[in-house]
């Protein structure tokens, strides 16, 4: 059985096990809606584009700062991997706040940029960046030897060396540290719009909460699930899979 038709099995299972529980009043309908209300609350908000505003927006919020950690990630990356001294002081920051998550970030970023735009991109940005940064880093630091050696003893060194050998060689791990800096950025976003001023998903689904809509909380939800898998099914998963197969790294 292909992976699709087992999933379109337990989701359809799934819904009808929600739908059947809601009908037979095992829990109350404020506590878990029922699948149809869930539907018709999502139904409502993309036929007055309420919920595509709310998309395009987080999208764009997304995006700039992606590219931004992607770009930050990157050059820290490469200066940690080729730099003890750097790797020795600053990578020991980078470690150390990677595990900080991206919320505890937000009252800093208030007190800096306001409730507006640019405290939900500075939260963005640094979701991305430090996952990004320590890919990098591991990525040109397991460099076969060898590939180094050989191109040496052709004539390459230097800036030749670093750009036709250590950075092509790195790529399954920048592309490794790209899908999971969307995915830290994608959870970021989410928790910095709860406290926006909206439009976007996390202030809709803040929004609805603060009036007790469940039906369009639990939507909302599942429409942040659902594009976060897509996405990286779609796009991430595939260029992963590409650059591991070209690689020969694909198990």
């Amino acid at each position: 059985m292909k992976p699709v038709v087992k999933r379109i099995i337990f989701f359809a299972a799934l819904i009808a096990f929600w739908e059947l529980g809601s009908r037979l009043e095992l829990w109350h309908e404020t506590i878990l809606p029922s699948p149809l209300s869930v539907y018709e609350s999502l139904a409502a908000g993309f036929s007055d584009f309420t919920l595509v505003y709310d998309l395009a927006a987080s999208f764009r919020r997304l995006l700039i700062g992606l590219v931004v950690s992607l770009l930050i990630g990157t050059a820290i990356g490469i200066l940690l991997a080729r730099s003890k001294t750097a790797d020795d002081t600053l990578g020991t920051m980078v470690l150390a706040l990677q595990s900080v998550p991206s919320i505890v970030w937000l009252p800093l970023a208030m007190m800096w940029f306001g409730l507006g735009e640019g405290a939900i991109i500075f939260v963005v940005i640094l979701g991305g960046t430090f996952v990004m940064i320590l890919n990098v880093r591991t990525g040109i630091k397991n460099v076969n030897p060898l590939y180094i050696r050989a191109a040496r003893t052709m004539g390459s060194s230097g800036i030749d060396l670093f750009m036709k050998v250590i950075i092509p060689a790195s790529v399954p791990y920048l592309v490794t540290g790209a899908r999971l800096a969307w995915a830290f950025a994608w959870r970021a976003l989410m928790a910095g719009e709860l406290l926006s001023a909206g439009p976007g998903l996390g202030y809709t689904l803040r929004y609805a909460s603060d009036f007790g809509n469940m039906s369009l909380v639990i939507g909302v939800m599942i429409i942040i699930g659902v594009v976060g898998a897509v996405v990286d099914q779609l796009i991430f998963q595939r260029i992963e899979k590409s650059v591991l197969r070209r690689w020969g790294l694909e198990n």
